[in-house]
Parts: structure tokens; C-alpha cells; sequence
């Protein structure tokens, strides 16, 4: 977020929403539904009501993002001039696998799969005591999120993904362009999960 508000200040104001059970919010239980942790970051963002506003959301956070969209629209009529949504598959696009299912060794094969996570940092047990808690939410919220087959925002849609995300292929993330009525661009980078 640091590096995004020089790059983009004056012009922009960049907000990050930090989800329970991170970072400085680590005290805190990490949420394992998505649809709270959507409608926490709408009520959160409540106060930038009017404002001209722009969502990016990456892997999961793509999803809340589509979201709270949608709760904004919904409750005011005006969602974001604009969702970036990266690194995930349209919620029409569902699969069968479980992570969240497996247990912690499950987890750490996934976090190994996806190169995000420094390999040394998930040999050390400390770490992965301290980021498995979260990490288990997350999985639990995106795989049992269950999203209508016609949701849809009215806003301009773009879409950014990996040309070798094993979870989300080309043609997935093009679906993005099923759940809006204001168009949806594509942007294709090479890299996988984290081509970011």
C-alpha cells in the first residue's frame, strides 16, 4: 500500500481495508465468511460515500471487492466509478477443490504451489503457527462463498491475471465480463499467482 500512495499521490488516495487477524489487527479472530468480511469493509468504507472511488481487490480480496460493489450499489444506487479485480476467477466459475479441507499440511502445500510465501519462512514453525490461522479463514471463506449465477455491478469491470495462475486461467478470468452491465477489459501478465 506504501509504494501504490507515492506512486499515486497527489492524484489518488490510496486506502488499504485490513482484514481481522492480520497484521496490526492480529489480535483480532480472522474471519472465515466471506460475506462479513464484505460487509465489514463496506461499512468501513462507508464514510468515502460520494466520493469518485475505485476497488482493487487481489486472489480473494477480488472477490470482497466484487462484493462490496455490489452492497454499494445496492444500498445507495452509486458503487465505484470502477472494480480491479486480479489474481481470481469469476464467481460463475466455480471448482471442486477444497484446500481449506486438508488440514495445515494442505495449506503450506498450497502456499508452496502459489511461490508467494518465502520458502524458508514456511519451514519455520513460529511463522506458520502465527500466518496458519489466517490463512485457514481465508480458504474457508473463499471455497464455501456462494455468489448468484447473475450478480452483477453496474460499474466498468477491468480484470488483471497471470498467464500461469494455477487457479485462475485466462478464460476464467475473462468471466469477470458475465457479472457486469458496464464492460470488462482484460490485462494478461506473464507470471503466475503473484504476477503482481
Amino acid at each position: 500500500g506504501w509504494c501504490a500512495s507515492r506512486t499515486l499521490s497527489p492524484q489518488v488516495e490510496v486506502v488499504a481495508v485490513q482484514y481481522p487477524g492480520r497484521q496490526e489487527r492480529y489480535g483480532e479472530p480472522a474471519i472465515d465468511n466471506l460475506a462479513e468480511l464484505a460487509d465489514r469493509a463496506h461499512e468501513a468504507l462507508t464514510p468515502l460515500a460520494g466520493r469518485p472511488l475505485a476497488l482493487f481487490g487481489h486472489s480473494m480480496g477480488a472477490t470482497v471487492a466484487f462484493e462490496v460493489a455490489r452492497r454499494m450499489e445496492r444500498d445507495t444506487g452509486a458503487g465505484p466509478l470502477m472494480l480491479f479485480l486480479s489474481g481470481r476467477r469469476a464467481p460463475s466459475r466455480r471448482r471442486s477443490d477444497r484446500v481449506s479441507d486438508g488440514g495445515d499440511a494442505a495449506l503450506l502445500r498450497e502456499l508452496r504451489l502459489l511461490r508467494g510465501t518465502d520458502p524458508a519462512m514456511l519451514d519455520d514453525p513460529e511463522i506458520v503457527e502465527m500466518i496458519l490461522p489466517a490463512l485457514r479463514a481465508d480458504y474457508r471463506a473463499i471455497e464455501s462463498h456462494r455468489c448468484p449465477p447473475d450478480a452483477a455491478v453496474r460499474c466498468p469491470v477491468t480484470v488483471l491475471t497471470g498467464d500461469a495462475d494455477p487457479h485462475t486461467t485466462v478464460e476464467e478470468a475473462r468471466a469477470w465480463s458475465d457479472h457486469t452491465t458496464g464492460g470488462c477489459d482484460i490485462e494478461i501478465f506473464p507470471g503466475g499467482h503473484f504476477y503482481l
